[in-house]
């Protein structure tokens, strides 16, 4: 027994031909897939004690509702669901405009609507004519051409406006049952062909002379997901022999105070619009009243900048070497003008008892350990030292101490030299670059005009108010060459699609500047999605037109030809970059630092000796006054 739950609702008012009609039904319905439950409308008890018996030898649960029911139950899982009824009743055409009213009549549900001889096609048109039997429909027709023989036909329209189509399927006998005619079993595939039907399209273009370059890919960073969601709009009408016409709207759609929606949203939950001609971003206030079909734009807003130098953001004077490295050097440093202290000391002590000559005419260093830290950090400094020792075990001392530091210092310089020229890879989230010293900018776009000021997320909120739009000062919206501009220069995220901003990237930076380029998104959403009205007909074989245009390249090619992809670093390092103030700014401080301490001590001993002047010429008067 087949584990999907099948159901069929049978709504008979008369059942006057059961012996043939119920046979009929049971094949029809076997045809489609094993049933287990039915649901049956009956007008009579006579009736549904028919269906109770001729069903329920194959079906788990049989359930006869009276025709009069207020209300026509939607059955729950809706899916693989047939309604089957005899439309000779005097209440059929009633209760089709209530279950076309309720759409009973769109997918998955099946039905079969049964007629006997003294009816023909043409005169039973006339009463499906009211009702919106659209492409997705599958409505059968089961004639009775004689005691024996029942001719089936499914009907439909292509619009809601359009004529009733017929589709001769195959016919039904007593002795071979079902017999189709080899007709295509998938309905969107057997109507996939509009026969140039007229759909209606919104495209959304917030610059008018978009209008004029909507396929020849002139200003592609002007409107680029339009532009490239029109070509393929046009490519999809071509797959299912559509005639598109086309409504222009400024925004994509938002809801005001009165809970309406305007722009091309708008006008698909007016139903208006058959297609939104331009993709948009899936929010969950929107999959209420809107159907996606599929993604094909591959783009998304974010935040672009050039990684700052890393002497912007961290010290590079003590990145040469890790914690160990300096705690090691120190202790060496330490250790050594210990040991040249004592080799010192030791020095001119022997001094006393023996006469040395200084034959080398050097400056010998004195015995003071002040002496000796000054002639330490001179040869840290590589500045050399004006005094040596005099004595062989203190000379052997200040040369290991000059190779040992003349190595460190050269590798300590050309790692300066390679930090001086990195970029620094700090700023990977939106809290980074709320605290960092970047300034932002956002791309001077409807949707950005309306997602940044709506943000309530904390940090999104905080980015918003501090650095998008501060108190006090004009909002950062710029346009995109501007942004762009303002990014090459150095310390600005700009907020941008990410293909016509890449675009500008490609056409005015240099090689180098290309270079540590990062991204950061700020939008939560995914990637935008074509839309279409809430359960339209066209659902199915527009998803299948989409995938069709993917699979087959289009859609690549379409989108390659609009977005620009990020340029790739092919000159790292290449080019010359030259220092700046800042990234000598440790090294400045140090010095503004060695100079005030400088000047503080100047002006304390000035002060110093002042006082010992003006103490020393009072005590000599009053040694005078007592004399």
């Amino acid at each position: 027994m087949n584990s999907r739950t099948f159901l069929i609702c049978l709504i008979f008012i008369e059942i006057s031909t059961c012996k043939i009609v119920l046979p009929m039904i049971n094949d029809f319905v076997e045809h489609y897939n094993k049933t287990q439950i039915v649901l049956g409308f009956v007008c009579r008890k006579n009736d549904a004690l028919k269906l109770v018996k001729h069903f329920s030898k194959k079906l788990h649960q049989v359930k006869a509702v009276s025709v009069d029911t207020r209300e026509l139950p939607y059955p729950i899982p809706p899916t693989y669901v047939t309604f089957v009824l005899d439309g000779q009743c005097s209440g059929a055409k009633h209760l089709l405009l209530r279950a076309d009213a309720e759409r009973l009549f769109a997918t998955p549900f099946k039905w079969i609507v049964s007629y006997d001889y003294s009816y023909d096609v043409a005169d039973l048109i006339e009463n499906f004519t009211e009702l919106n039997l659209l492409v997705d429909s599958d409505v059968t027709v089961a004639i009775m051409e004689n005691r024996e023989t029942f001719s089936l036909q499914k009907i439909y329209k292509r619009h809601v406006n359009g004529s009733m189509l017929v589709e001769n399927i195959g016919n039904w006998t007593k002795r071979h049952g079902f017999v189709d005619n080899g007709y295509e079993k998938i309905i969107y595939k057997r109507r996939r062909d509009l026969k140039k039907t007229i759909l209606n399209s919104c495209i959304v273009i917030t610059n008018n002379d978009s209008l004029n370059h909507l396929t020849d890919k002139r200003d592609i960073h002007i409107d680029s997901i339009a532009k490239v969601n029109y070509v393929l709009v046009e490519h999809l009408s071509d797959t299912v022999n559509a005639v598109l016409n086309y409504s222009v709207r400024g925004t994509w759609g938002y809801k005001n105070n009165e809970s309406k929606w305007s722009g091309m949203i708008g006008e698909l939950t007016r139903n208006e619009a058959d297609i939104g001609g331009t993709a948009l971003f899936l929010t969950s206030d929107r999959i209420e009243i809107i159907d996606y079909i599929a993604m094909t734009t591959p783009t998304r807003s974010k935040f672009i900048f050039r990684q700052p130098k890393l002497s912007y953001v961290a010290n590079v004077f003590t990145l040469p070497f890790d914690g160990l490295v300096w705690a090691s050097t120190c202790a060496l440093l330490l250790i050594m003008a210990m040991v040249l202290y004592v080799v010192v000391k030791w020095e001119w002590k022997k001094k006393k008892y023996v006469e040395i000559a200084n034959e080398s005419n050097d400056i010998e260093i004195p015995n003071s350990w002040v002496e000796v830290t000054f002639t330490t950090v001179a040869v840290l400094c590589q500045q050399g030292s004006s005094s040596i020792p005099f004595s062989i075990p203190g000379r052997i001392t200040l040369i290991f101490l000059l190779v040992s530091l003349m190595f460190l210092y050269t590798s300590y310089s050309a790692n300066i030299v390679a930090l001086l020229q990195s970029s620094s890879n700090s700023i990977q989230t939106l809290q980074d670059i709320l605290h960092s010293r970047l300034d932002v900018g956002v791309d001077n776009t409807v949707f950005n005009h309306f997602y940044f000021p709506n943000a309530t997320e904390p940090v999104r909120r905080a980015l918003y108010l501090q650095k998008v739009a501060p108190p006090g000062q004009k909002p950062k919206f710029y346009s995109i060459d501007e942004g762009i501009r303002r990014m090459r220069e150095g310390l600005f995220a700009f907020h941008v699609e990410t293909g016509p901003g890449y675009k500008f990237v490609s056409e005015t930076f240099q090689e180098h500047e290309k270079c540590g380029l990062q991204e950061i998104q700020f939008l939560q959403v995914p990637d935008p999605w074509l839309a279409i009205q809430k359960n339209s007909s066209y659902k199915k074989m527009l998803k299948v037109g989409l995938r069709l245009l993917q699979e087959n390249g289009i859609q690549g090619r379409e989108v390659g030809l609009i977005y620009t992809k990020k340029p790739q670093c092919l000159s790292m390092g290449s080019s010359f970059i030259s220092v700046g103030l800042v990234d000598c700014y440790p090294a400045a401080v140090v010095l503004a630092g060695g100079l005030g301490a400088a000047v503080m001590v100047l002006l304390l001993e000035i002060y110093v000796n002042h006082r010992l002047k003006y103490y020393s010429r009072k005590w000599r008067r009053n040694k005078r006054i007592r004399q």
